[in-house]
């Protein structure tokens, strides 16, 4: 065997036992979030979107935004299904204020992202919940002072699209859903472990200490800026950060990374882009770095 294949070999040995040891920490929080998440979108999603239906009339005034957000959170859609449903929604006169905590909220977390997320441990899950609902309070506080006579959303050619769990048998659609979301997350998942591995073998600690590490402002910046080009998928980013709070990224850092990587995610910003236009997408970009970087400093502050 020629020396170049001896260290290829060795390479690939190394790169497969971090591999399989990021697999088996973080294999069955994927599996449990896809369990729970297909329920929820099947048996649960008509439910949630049904109590935010129902809030329209109510004169709760600000504090409106507050069930927005969790129901935002609570909402298994992604950005394009949100959309359409947020559209419904403001056909029937739901207030704009609502309607923006409501889809920052949903932008930023949802039940299957929550079981994902615990993989990296209680105050880093109990972190990532609470800055994203503050996110999305902050959101319609904005709107609600800045555009509360006139519509900050153009849901103009947006209907509401037809539901893809409509087998009438239940087991059946649950296990349809759930395969359906094994395609989407799968290959980010298996993704994410790869890189995690990568990570481990070829960036010492020191380095990440540096880029990401301490209570400095600037491995906030670092953190937020790298969450706008990587992030693809919740789940292929929990192996990520995994590897990145044990080599030394601070947490505060990782607040920063888990609000701007799903916020500018490139498909929900392609959504965001037709129904805000081009000046209103500019702020909403502006919103969720200040807010992530705030939020980044202050975590570090506190922990």
């Amino acid at each position: 065997m020629s020396e170049v294949a001896r260290i290829l070999r060795r390479e690939f040995i190394y790169l497969w036992y971090y591999f399989d040891i990021q697999l088996r920490q973080i294999f069955w929080y994927w599996v449990l979030g896809i369990a729970i998440g297909s329920f929820i979108s099947v048996f649960a999603k008509n439910g949630i979107h049904d109590l935010f239906r129902r809030m329209q009339g109510k004169k709760w005034g600000l504090f409106g935004i507050i069930p927005a957000c969790l129901l935002g959170i609570a909402s298994p859609l992604c950005m394009y299904g949100t959309i359409p449903v947020a559209a419904s929604f403001s056909r029937q006169g739901m207030r704009h204020d609502w309607l923006a905590s409501f889809m920052m909220a949903s932008i930023l977390l949802n039940p299957q992202l929550i079981i994902y997320s615990a993989a990296l441990g209680p105050t880093v899950l109990t972190v990532r919940i609470v800055s994203c609902f503050l996110c999305g309070c902050a959101a319609g506080l904005l709107i609600r002072a800045f555009y509360r006579d006139k519509s900050f959303f153009d849901f103009s050619g947006f209907e509401e699209r037809a539901s893809h769990d409509t087998h009438p048998n239940i087991l059946i659609r649950y296990l349809l859903n759930v395969g359906r979301n094994i395609r989407a997350t799968g290959p980010y998942f298996l993704l994410g472990v790869l890189l995690s591995a990568v990570f481990q073998r070829y960036v010492s600690q020191e380095q990440m200490v540096r880029l990401f590490g301490g209570d400095k402002a600037w491995g906030v910046l670092m953190a937020a800026t790298v969450g706008v080009p990587l992030y693809a998928c919740g789940g292929g980013t929990i192996p990520l950060l995994k590897e990145w709070l044990w080599e030394g990224m601070s947490i505060g850092s990782a607040a920063a990374f888990m609000l701007t990587g799903p916020a500018t995610k490139i498909t929900n910003l392609g959504a965001l882009k037709i129904v805000l236009g081009i000046r209103r997408f500019l702020l909403y970009w502006a919103f969720v770095i200040v807010f992530a970087l705030l939020t980044g400093i202050v975590v570090n502050l506190i922990l």
